[in-house]
């Protein structure tokens, strides 16, 4: 069929119904001012609490004197035999750069010098030297500290459970007679509940000063009349070994034992 020639002259029809209807303004929601009631505060406060909880204890056991010289300081840690579960360390007094070495993390420089004074240790020893300084079981301005792991379990990075005993001998110099003091030495503590740890302690305590008197220079029990350091000022330096004592009142050497000259 032939298109129709009129049908292209007519005018087109305006599609308006396709067109989209006008819609009206919707007026913009006016933010009124925030309500005026007061906020009921409640009766009960609810709180997370957090708590750290460390305990440290220890005991030790009377003096024995030991008669004087070398041989008795080299025969300490074979006191410890028998009792030690893992390797006898033996801790020498503190020369006097060391002076305020403290096992406490809120006074950093003192914490600092003692770990330079102690990172060759094990980590069994610095958990015994935490726990025994922290209570002041022993002190290194004039103690020699033989130790050892006596009872209980490690971590995986080595260092005592909070119900493992450590401990062992510590030994000073009499200041009147220049005669070594023994005394038996143990420990625990940490993040734990304490258990029997504390019978298992005598028992051990009584252990160590069982093997203290039968040493061979063992002469007898004896009060122990520990030397107190001097604050803020060193001793003399020992011209035997060179040692030189945070204790400015000493009458022999901390380390040797050896007489100390005053000019």
């Amino acid at each position: 069929m032939a298109p129709d020639p009129d049908a292209l002259r007519r005018p087109l029809v305006p599609l308006d119904f396709l067109k989209r209807k006008n819609t009206p303004d919707v007026p913009t929601p006016t933010v009124g001012p925030p309500p005026t009631g007061s906020v009921t505060l409640p009766e009960e406060v609810v709180a997370q609490d957090f708590q750290l909880k460390l305990y440290y204890a220890g005991k030790t056991s009377e003096g024995v004197r030991m008669k004087a010289g070398p041989e008795a300081m080299a025969e300490l840690p074979s006191m410890l035999v028998g009792l030690a579960k893992a390797e006898i360390e033996v801790v020498e007094p503190l020369p006097i750069e060391f002076s305020q070495a403290t096992p406490t993390i809120a006074h950093p420089s003192e914490a600092m010098q003692w770990l330079n004074a102690h990172h060759v240790h094990s980590p069994i020893t610095r958990h015994a030297l935490v726990v025994l300084e922290s209570i002041d079981a022993i002190d290194l301005a004039f103690d020699t500290f033989v130790c050892s792991l006596l009872d209980g379990e490690i971590d995986t990075s080595g260092y005592p459970e909070y119900n493992a005993v450590v401990g062992g001998v510590a030994a000073h110099w009499d200041e009147a007679t220049g005669d070594m003091i023994c005394r038996a030495v143990v420990g625990w503590g940490g993040r734990g509940v304490r258990g029997d740890t504390d019978r298992i302690g005598a028992k051990l305590l009584a252990g160590l000063l069982t093997n203290v008197l039968a040493n061979q220079h063992a002469m007898g029990l004896t009060a122990i009349d520990r030397p107190v350091p001097a604050a803020g000022r060193g001793g003399l330096v020992c011209a035997h070994c060179g040692f030189a004592s945070a204790h400015e009142r000493a009458f022999y050497c901390p380390k040797c034992g050896m007489r100390l000259l005053r000019g």
